[in-house]
């Protein structure tokens, strides 16, 4: 086998990530389902510096639900699935007033989307939308500004489940 195709065959094996201690401080995220690095039973329970410290990410960008351009921090939504060791075709995003939805994992590769936990330098309160919202990067992406997408940005989420 040539070094181009052992190159090739290796990048190709996802990294394992190592699997993350359970939260210290309040949990803001769960990971339930298909999940191969759980730290709480079978789930992955994320706290506030646990999820700023996977892929942590800034983006400045007007929303449908909020009024001018702000400025959101959170990490890669598809950094969280890696940390969970979660592979799917999608997820199922679950917010506290039950609202749910399926995102097909194919938007978060195309996009850097982020769960967002932080607007303007504050965490976001459960009042403002919070304590997580999957946030596209609207501004960078105008073509996002449609009705799939806004549904599939969801805010109030407390969990997000890997069929």
């Amino acid at each position: 086998m040539s070094t181009a195709a052992i190159l090739l065959a290796t990048s190709l094996i996802p990294a394992l990530a190592a699997p993350l201690p359970p939260p210290e401080g309040e949990v803001l995220l769960r990971v339930t389902g298909n999940v191969d690095n759980p730290n709480v039973a079978d789930e992955l329970h994320l706290d506030r510096d646990q999820l700023m410290a996977l892929s942590p990410r800034v983006v400045e960008t007007q929303t449908p639900w909020t009024e001018g351009v702000g400025r959101f921090e959170g990490p890669l939504f598809r950094a969280v699935l890696e940390a969970a060791g979660a592979e799917s075709e999608y997820v199922r995003v679950l917010a506290l007033n039950e609202y749910e939805i399926e995102i097909p994992v194919s938007d978060l590769q195309e996009y850097d989307v982020i769960l967002a936990i932080k607007r303007d330098g504050e965490a976001i309160a459960v009042r403002d939308l919070g304590p997580v919202i999957v946030l596209y990067p609207f501004d960078e992406h105008p073509e996002l500004l449609n009705e799939t997408i806004r549904h599939r940005s969801v805010w109030h989420v407390e969990a997000v489940d890997v069929p």
